[in-house]
């Protein structure tokens, strides 16, 4: 159903259900379901996959930068990478250059978990754009890339965009 929404007093039909970020917000939640279908056996969320994945291209890295390259809050990503520590797939230790700061390593078991998870990924996406042709797919992940990318360029904080 059409709602309407005013600018400068006059009404303009607005289509909710076609609106970019209600669509954004539906696909978020379709590929995290999709996710966590695949996922079932390990337990993991997609952040913990992405953060588990990303902390293998870059051993050693600190916590507050590896939580910005997976554009996640630092905060919170925390006690994420505290729950991938107490299932022995993280080591955390303190920086000996600068206390402050927290360096993380993939263990051998996260590793082992990760290679395997990636293989499960791979399924994961091509059923998130399965509706769509190959074209279309392509097209798709094109125009999700420069949309993050736009955001990105114009706000140092990715999710603030």
């Amino acid at each position: 159903m059409k709602s309407v929404a005013t600018l400068d007093g006059m009404a303009i039909p607005y289509d909710f259900e076609h609106a970019p970020g209600h669509l954004i917000r539906r696909a978020h939640q379709l590929a995290v379901a999709i996710f966590m279908d695949e996922m079932a056996d390990f337990e993991v969320t997609p952040v913990q996959f992405a953060i588990l994945n990303a902390l293998m291209d870059t051993p050693g890295e600190d916590q507050v930068t590896l939580a910005g390259r997976v554009a996640f809050d630092a905060a919170t990503s925390g006690s994420v990478i505290g729950r991938l520590e107490l299932r022995g797939w993280v080591r955390r230790e303190v920086d000996p250059l600068d206390k402050r700061r927290k360096l993380l390593w993939v263990t051998p078991a996260g590793e082992a978990a990760a290679d395997h998870m990636k293989r499960i990924v791979s399924r994961v996406q091509a059923r998130i754009v399965a509706p769509l042709e190959p074209a279309d797919q392509a097209q798709l992940v094109g125009l999700l890339t420069r949309l993050v990318a736009g955001h990105e360029a114009r706000s140092p904080d990715p999710a603030a965009g």
